[in-house]
């Protein structure tokens, strides 16, 4: 599901440096959920999760204002 929303995304390279900063924060916070999932931690792995999500739905959201 986090790959699909990634795909969704699109190529952030033309929307500058920015945007991408944005993708690699968005990835390292679904790693770091992935992280806490394997140590049981729950709560702290879906809150990792739900905002590498926010972040992805903010630049989908700028790539439709284009």
């Amino acid at each position: 599901m986090f790959e699909d929303s990634v795909r969704a995304v699109g190529s952030v390279e033309e929307r500058g440096v920015s945007a991408l900063h944005v993708l690699e924060l968005a990835m390292d916070y679904a790693s770091d959920a992935k992280s806490y999932l394997g140590k049981e931690d729950f709560y702290t792995a879906f809150s990792c999760i739900s905002y590498a999500h926010g972040l992805l739905d903010a630049l989908k959201e700028l790539k439709d204002k284009k």
